[in-house]
């Protein structure tokens, strides 16, 4: 039997190898952005590393390169005298941006007559991309074996994919439905941001969620915004006097965190949240009352 595969967001030089070279064998569909062309003058032949390396310089400068400026897999370095591996510091986010850029690059290309004297495949370029869905699977199929919790998505962008969560399709259809466009806009971006793997994401994520839950106490705009929440919680609770102390207590200590803590307030004074994970509590937490409210809106 095998054991549990480890899930995680953290990226080793090993699934890092793993990427890149998923990567690397689609070369020849990105050669329509950077041709090089047989010296005989039959037309495209490949990809033009020099010229894709220095346009990544620019399109992703903080790419791990090697002491050869290339693009490479981060080196696990041994130690003799040491049990514990280290390896070349890298930014595995450029990794995934660099993932990205072949998502949304990918074009299928049809491999013509080889070229024996200098030992190459002409190509043809085509405008059509039913090859970056190929792409898409591989890649997913990495992260899905190595545990990774990220998945690239339709729309060529790479998502995290949020255990343990109470964002579900329901709710996001349910946000996707509410009357009040500020609130539902608010919530449409958070919800974007804390689906995308950058630790700042996760942040802003959680601040545009506190907004959005500011935003929901003033629902009715035909009351003040003391009213407005009564009415909210007074709707959630059906009237039930137990309940009505539950959600109120629970938009009091939200309104708290809010304030206390750095989320939507950066004064020197604010608790710092140094735990990344703990973003994804305070985002759920905010979520669940908001998803739990907008179900009474009138």
């Amino acid at each position: 039997m095998r054991n549990p595969i480890k899930r995680t967001y953290e990226i080793t030089p090993q699934m890092y190898a793993l990427l890149l070279k998923c990567c690397e064998k689609y070369f020849n569909n990105i050669a329509w952005k950077y041709p090089e062309q047989c010296p005989d003058g039959h037309g495209c032949c490949g990809m033009d590393q020099e010229q894709f390396d220095s346009d990544l310089r620019f399109e992703i400068p903080s790419l791990f390169r090697d002491s050869y400026g290339r693009v490479a897999v981060p080196t696990v370095h041994h130690n003799v005298f040491d049990t514990e591996e280290t390896h070349d510091s890298y930014d595995q986010y450029s990794l995934l941006d660099y993932i990205e850029f072949f998502a949304q690059n990918c074009r299928d290309v049809v491999v013509g007559s080889y070229h024996s004297y200098f030992g190459h495949y002409h190509l043809t370029c085509k405008n059509s991309s039913i090859v970056s869905k190929q792409f898409q699977n591989e890649i997913n199929d990495i992260f899905r074996k190595t545990g990774l919790l990220y998945k690239l998505s339709d729309d060529n962008t790479i998502e995290r994919i949020i255990e343990d969560t109470p964002l579900t399709p329901k709710v996001e259809q349910e946000i996707s439905q509410v009357k009040e466009s500020g609130t539902r806009e608010l919530l449409t971006e958070a919800i974007a941001l804390f689906r995308q793997p950058y630790p700042q994401s996760a942040r802003d994520a959680v601040e545009k969620i506190w907004d959005a839950l500011e935003r929901l106490k003033t629902y009715y705009t035909n009351m003040d915004k003391k009213a407005s929440v009564s009415k909210i919680v007074s709707d959630m609770a059906s009237g039930n006097t137990n309940f009505i102390d539950v959600f109120n207590t629970e938009f009091e200590v939200l309104t708290k965190i809010g304030n206390n803590y750095r989320i939507r307030h950066h004064e020197t004074n604010k608790i710092d949240i140094t735990d990344p994970r703990h973003y994804d509590y305070f985002f759920n937490r905010c979520l669940s009352l908001i998803a739990l409210a907008i179900k009474y809106l009138q």
